[in-house]
C-alpha cells in the first residue's frame, strides 16, 4: 500500500517475515542508514546511523522536522522498506520482509470508498482468513467502541473527518496487533476532534498495550500521549535524545494533562533540544529556494 493512505496493513506472513508474540514485541534499530538514488543518480541520505529500542507495550512518540526520515523509519520497522545500513529488529529476529502482526495508520484516509463502514472494518480479519460472519460481528464490535455504532452501513463520504479516523483506527485495531504505526494519524484534525481521538486512542491502547510508533509534528501531542519521545535531527535524519514520560497512567483527558507542571517541565526540556532543529531545516529549505530564484 502507497504511503500516505490511512488503512491498517496487516498482510499475512511470507517468506522471511517477522512473527512477534505479543509478549515480544520489541522494537530495535540498530546503525540504521537509509539512502536513495534519485532519477539523475544523485544519492540522498535520509537517515544515517539510527539506534533506539521500543520495548514491549511502549507507547513511542518520534518527533523531528519534515525531511528527517520519520515515515521512513515507520516504514522500515513495517517491512515496507529495507535500511542501506544496519539492522532493524522485531522481536529479536532482523526485518526481511513484511512484518507480521503489525497495524499501520497513515495521515490520509484510504478506506475503500465503494465498501461500507462496517466492510472496511472487517476487511483486516477476513484477510487473515476469518469467516465474513465472524468478522463482521467483530467489527461491528470495533465500530461500537469507537462510537460509531449505528453508522456500519454508512459509506466514508458520509462521514466527518472524525469519524473516518475512528473508522479507521477500528480498522487497525480489530487485528489485535502487536505493534501500531501510526504517521501523523490526527494531524489533519482540528484541535478539538484532535484531542477527542487521542483520548480515544489512549484508552484502547491501554485495553491492548501493543508496542507503538507514532509521528507527530505536535509535541504537546507526543508528551501527552507517550512513555518516550525520541527526538529526530533535521536531514539526514538521526537520533538527537530520547526522552523518558514520567507521567502517571491512565493519563487521563489529554487537555489537562497538559496543565501539569511536570508536563510543562518535559515539554520545555523537549522543545529545548529539538527548536534548534527546526530551526535549522528551517534555514536549509529558505536557503535552497533562494538558490532556486537565484538559478531562474
Amino acid at each position: 500500500m502507497a504511503a500516505g493512505s490511512d488503512q491498517a496493513v496487516s498482510p499475512a506472513a511470507g517468506p522471511g517475515a517477522v512473527a512477534p508474540g505479543r509478549e515480544s514485541a520489541r522494537i530495535e534499530l540498530s546503525g540504521v542508514t537509509r539512502r536513495f538514488t534519485s532519477p539523475a543518480g544523485k544519492v540522498f541520505t535520509a537517515l544515517r546511523d539510527v539506534n533506539f529500542t521500543v520495548e514491549p507495550g511502549r507507547f513511542c512518540a518520534v518527533v523531528g522536522p519534515t525531511g528527517c526520515g520519520k515515515s521512513t523509519t515507520l516504514g522500515m520497522v513495517a517491512g515496507l522498506d529495507r535500511p542501506s545500513a544496519g539492522t532493524v529488529r522485531v522481536g529479536g529476529r532482523e526485518v526481511n520482509g513484511i512484518t507480521d502482526g503489525v497495524s499501520f495508520m497513515f495521515q490520509q484516509d484510504a478506506l475503500l470508498p465503494w465498501k461500507t463502514v462496517l466492510a472496511n472494518v472487517a476487511i483486516g480479519p477476513m484477510f487473515r482468513g476469518v469467516s465474513k460472519k465472524r468478522a463482521q460481528a467483530d467489527a461491528r464490535d470495533w465500530l461500537r467502541r469507537v462510537g460509531l455504532a449505528g453508522f456500519e452501513d454508512h459509506h466514508p463520504h458520509q462521514l466527518s473527518g472524525g469519524m473516518r479516523k475512528r473508522a479507521s483506527m477500528a480498522a487497525a485495531l480489530i487485528n489485535e496487533p502487536s505493534i501500531l504505526l501510526m504517521d501523523e494519524p490526527f494531524g489533519a484534525l482540528d484541535v478539538q476532534t484532535k484531542a477527542i481521538m487521542s483520548n480515544e486512542l489512549l484508552g484502547l491502547w491501554e485495553e491492548l498495550k501493543p508496542s507503538v510508533m507514532f509521528i507527530t509534528h505536535d509535541l504537546e501531542e507526543a508528551v501527552a500521549l507517550s512513555d518516550q519521545v525520541v527526538v529526530m535531527t533535521s536531514g539526514p535524519g538521526t537520533i538527537k535524545g530520547v526522552y523518558d514520560i514520567d507521567l502517571p497512567r491512565p493519563r487521563g483527558a489529554v487537555q489537562e494533562i497538559r496543565f501539569d507542571p511536570r508536563f510543562l517541565e518535559l515539554h520545555q526540556q523537549i522543545w529545548e533540544s529539538l527548536k534548534d532543529e527546526v530551526e535549522r531545516a528551517y534555514a536549509r529549505t529558505g536557503a535552497a529556494q533562494d538558490a532556486e530564484g537565484d538559478a531562474s
